[in-house]
């Protein structure tokens, strides 16, 4: 369905990124590959997308709290594709701490990369979409785009940013066959979570399955984490016909966390 297409997924070296990546490639797009990691792992990841899906695969190591280097990765994008019709703004970290506690440097590193990277990767890809008159933008939120927790306010104000960031793009890119619109999974079983979870076992001298079901599920009523795989269907869903009329939602995978 995405023959001839190209998707430009950031923080797509492991997680819900990668899977993305993959799920795209899968349906015949180009792809572009950001994020940080291991080089001979990434390596193999983007030659493993190509030669298992007979697509084109470039990787970029931009490092999205950069304006430079999200300048130089479109443009690099621009150069060997024509253009990105699929832009997925899916990059993030976190940090957890009380407000009264939490480093200046962590908020400034979390709204840049969480928020304003995606910003700037919508606005240097807009025009291209609006110009062919098809485009997709796809931006990984959160449940904590809906609602709150304690002791993560720069996630929170970024994530609740991105859902409003969401809306905009859609209304601006309605008439010119530009749709926008927002993942918000609760907790996504991706190696950065597994090692969450053995070390809050350790910190909190509770099994591992406890930590699972206590601490991280505790919001989740279905007691199940979202898959990396799960999440990059829909954002496959998000970019086929049926999905036209889709424009500036919330799409919540998150177990009836919001729900409640």
């Amino acid at each position: 369905m995405l023959q001839a297409k190209t998707a430009l997924i950031t923080g797509s070296t492991s997680g819900i990124g990668q899977a993305i990546a993959t799920r795209f490639a899968q349906a015949g797009a180009n792809v572009v590959v950001n994020g940080f990691g291991d080089a001979k792992e990434i390596e193999d990841f983007r030659q493993s997308l190509e030669n298992e899906y007979g697509i084109k695969a470039l990787y970029s190591g931009a490092d999205l709290t950069k304006l430079d280097q999200i300048e130089a990765m479109i443009s690099e994008a621009n150069e060997a594709f024509g253009g990105v019709d699929i832009l997925v703004n899916n990059a993030g970290v976190q940090h957890v701490a009380p407000i009264e506690e939490f480093p200046v440097e962590k908020w400034d590193l979390i709204i840049g990369l969480n928020l304003t990277s995606s910003f700037h990767t919508t606005r240097l890809t807009l025009p291209y979409m609006k110009e062919k008159g098809w485009g997709r933008i796809i931006n990984t939120a959160s449940a904590h785009a809906l609602v709150a927790s304690p002791f993560k306010s720069a996630y929170v104000a970024a994530k609740h940013g991105i859902a409003g960031l969401t809306k905009v793009i859609a209304l601006e890119g309605a008439t010119k066959g530009v749709r926008c619109n927002a993942i918000c999974p609760g907790y996504v079983y991706t190696p950065l979570v597994e090692n969450q979870i053995a070390d809050t076992a350790k910190a909190r001298g509770i099994s591992e399955q406890e930590v699972k079901e206590n601490v991280l599920l505790a919001a989740q009523p279905t007691k199940e984490f979202v898959t990396s795989e799960q999440v990059a269907e829909m954002a496959y869903f998000l970019c086929s016909p049926a999905a036209d009329q889709i424009n500036g939602t919330m799409m919540q995978m998150d177990g009836g966390w919001v729900a409640q």
